[in-house]
């Protein structure tokens, strides 16, 4: 297991903030950052990037971007992707996924042309403050690591609930922490590695002390059916289908019920691959939550 951070991964991410449409009411960073940002870049570019989704090839992109030596900038990525025939970049794909582009070379155009233009009017502008505290986390965490002996807990803690169950063939885990798509994680398995993008739970210019994670975790417990979740996970790991057959409602509503909980930190996603298998409780959260919130009323 690994933790890394490169400039070049808070790239992928910050577009994939952009071009996940679906989550833009559900970021830390709020709706407003989309719409002041498509502000700040040309209406040709804006129309570009409406037109992108996050599909089987820019989860390509994401391994790519790990494949790219390490140190390498931004804009070193760009030219080394650049430099890539559409030969090379099969030959770099095929040990780890047997999934490719359609057309190779249509793809390689595209992705430079996407993430230079969004690396242009977008990133390199972004506040120096936000890489250095992606890097600050990911050097503490490798600190913590190399001092915890039970890999899964670290895992649980540093991704706020996540579990990654045992595959045939796979090697490597590695942990990206990221800021733009922040509640949310992005979890790619490629044969034998797994990168998972986490919520690193950083916030800047947060003067209020209760920081939005902490806050979200009072508001994933104020409904009904979100306590009855929790009630019927303290009798061992269910599956999503559990969880909808005992609240009888809707996978849409279950869905967005459970997305609250996962969010807040109570329950406990359990990963074969990229899809989940169950879900669990984490109790100790509920004490946690105890204990900040006692923290910030009464200090």
């Amino acid at each position: 297991m690994d933790v890394a951070f490169e400039p070049r991964y808070e790239l992928l991410s910050s577009l994939h903030t952009m071009i996940c449409r679906k989550s833009h009411k559900k970021i830390d960073l709020t709706p407003a950052w989309v719409k002041d940002t498509l502000k700040r870049i040309t209406p040709d570019f804006g129309s570009l990037l409406g037109d992108l989704e996050v599909d089987g090839d820019w989860k390509t992109t994401y391994l790519l971007a790990y494949l790219c030596p390490n140190g390498t900038s931004p804009e070193g990525f760009l030219a080394w992707l650049e430099a890539k025939t559409p030969g090379d970049l099969y030959e770099l794909i095929a040990e780890y996924s047997q999934q490719f582009p359609k057309d190779m070379g249509q793809f390689r155009s595209r992705t430079l042309t996407v993430l230079s233009g969004w690396h242009e009017q977008y990133f390199r502008k972004l506040e120096p403050e936000v890489i250095g505290a992606l890097r600050s986390e990911a050097q503490a965490r490798t600190m913590e690591l190399t001092n915890e002996a039970e890999t899964s807990a670290f895992i649980e803690r540093t991704t706020n609930g996540l579990t990654f169950l045992p595959k045939q063939g796979l090697e490597q885990l590695v942990l990206v922490p990221q800021y733009h798509f922040q509640p949310m994680n992005v979890i790619y398995h490629f044969g034998k590695i797994t990168l998972c993008h986490y919520s690193a739970r950083i916030y800047l210019g947060d003067e209020t002390g209760f920081p939005p994670h902490e806050y979200r975790m009072i508001r994933a417990l104020a409904e009904q059916s979100r306590l009855k979740i929790l009630r019927y996970l303290s009798g061992g790991p269910r599956t999503f289908t559990e969880i909808v057959r005992h609240l009888k409602l809707s996978k849409g509503i279950t869905h967005d019920h459970v997305s609250k909980l996962r969010s807040g930190g109570f329950i406990r996603a359990h990963f074969d691959g990229e899809a989940v298998s169950e879900y669990s409780l984490r109790p100790e959260m509920l004490d946690v939550m105890h204990r900040k919130l006692v923290d910030y009323i009464v200090n």
